[in-house]
């Protein structure tokens, strides 16, 4: 009897652990996210310090991608920090960057255990980090809320393993499927609900991509315009093969203040990229793939190149379908509005229907929301 009542106690101890990990690790994640769009090309990881169940240091990834979250949990820990657990969204680094190893600081500080959501892709890293840890005599757990944290990190194992960013479309469409009116011309179609959740994504991320013809029938900023928020602008980005953009436009005034990238042809005329990058926008040539547009793998290459990880594509409709054919789409946003605009407005993904993304067994859906009138469902490649 009395076994039974220490097993009991023992396995209702072990219950509140878990709890108090899971807890304590979403927090972490919940952190890490304050970084994102901000970090490039880091990841925006997250951590928690924790001694006696008291929460004594916290941090994230800063913008530019210093210091790391672990060194500024580590910070504000202190002397704390020994003989506590850490609960860090990604492996801890092991390799001297633009700044020294996480791992040698955790080292340093004492800390009697690490729970780490998952393994760094990185070869600098890849495990090396934990195995550090472990020959230093601390206690490492991996893979709690890896599903979270591999979702969080997406851009930067993508970077990393594929050589691209981590791809997000965003389409609004009205209640037949359509982006505009007859002839392009922009129309309403959300809420300020809706408008608001797409400015805080854009703020989420590195980078936002629009084609040429998106610029020269809406003339859009493209930045973000939540309150306070206009520094969490991402670049722009444009394709655009053979430099139509007009110096006139949004985009190229705004460009010394909101970086401007033009993706063009390596047969683009070279006076038109001086001009550009006179008014303060990057050109940036890739190769072509058609006499009308450019290498998508090409364009992501690039970008990741220059460190993006998180890449927005708003569109148009053109550029949007392109992005699917080619199967370049990791998640969709879809928001709808309740409002038709009628059999001559421009579809949303051009000649393919949207079916291709609601009912295709690429892509899973992973949440719905409501906002105001609106609706938001997001997708995930499966």
């Amino acid at each position: 009897m009395i076994f039974r009542i220490l097993e009991d106690q023992f396995a209702q101890k072990s219950k509140e652990a878990k709890a108090a990990d899971l807890r304590f690790m979403q927090l972490a994640l919940a952190l890490g996210r304050r970084g994102l769009g901000r970090t490039w090309p880091n990841p925006a990881v997250g951590a928690v310090i924790v001694k006696d169940g008291v929460i004594v240091g916290r941090g994230w990834t800063q913008a530019g991608g210093r210091p790391h979250a672990e060194v500024e949990a580590l910070r504000r820990a202190g002397d704390a920090a020994r003989g506590a657990t850490l609960y860090v969204t990604l492996e801890p680094c092991s390799h001297f960057g633009r700044s020294p190893p996480c791992a040698d600081a955790v080292v340093a500080a004492g800390l009697a255990r690490v729970v780490s959501a998952i393994e760094d892709p990185n070869p600098d890293v890849g495990g090396k980090g934990h195995a550090k840890l472990r020959a230093a005599g601390i206690a490492v757990d991996v893979g709690l809320c890896q599903a979270e944290a591999a979702h969080d990190h997406a851009g930067h194992f993508l970077r990393i393993t594929e050589k691209r960013p981590h791809v997000v479309l965003k389409l609004a469409v009205s209640a037949d499927d359509k982006i505009a009116a007859h002839g392009h011309k922009p129309v309403a179609i959300t809420g300020e609900a809706a408008r608001t959740r797409v400015h805080l994504l854009r703020a989420q991320s590195d980078a936002i991509l629009v084609g040429i013809g998106t610029v020269k029938a809406d003339d859009p900023l493209l930045t973000c315009r939540l309150p306070g928020m206009a520094a969490r602008s991402p670049v722009r980005v444009v394709l655009d093969r053979a430099l139509r953009i007009s110096g006139d436009s949004r985009m190229v005034h705004s460009a010394r203040e909101t970086p401007l990238w033009l993706m063009t042809s390596d047969l683009a005329e070279a006076p038109a990229a001086v001009k550009l990058g006179a008014a303060g926008a990057q050109v940036i040539r890739v190769a072509a793939s058609t006499p009308h547009g450019l290498d998508l793998p090409a364009v992501l290459h690039a970008l990741a190149e220059k460190g993006v990880t998180r890449l927005l594509v708003e569109g148009g409709s053109r550029v949007a379908n392109s992005f699917v054919a080619a199967g370049l789409v990791d998640e969709i946003w879809l928001l709808r509005g309740p409002d038709a605009i009628g059999a001559d407005g421009v579809p949303a993904l051009g000649a393919m229907p949207l079916d291709a993304i609601t009912q295709s067994p690429t892509f899973r859906l992973r949440a719905s929301e409501t906002l105001g009138k609106d609706s938001l469902n997001i997708y995930e490649r499966a």
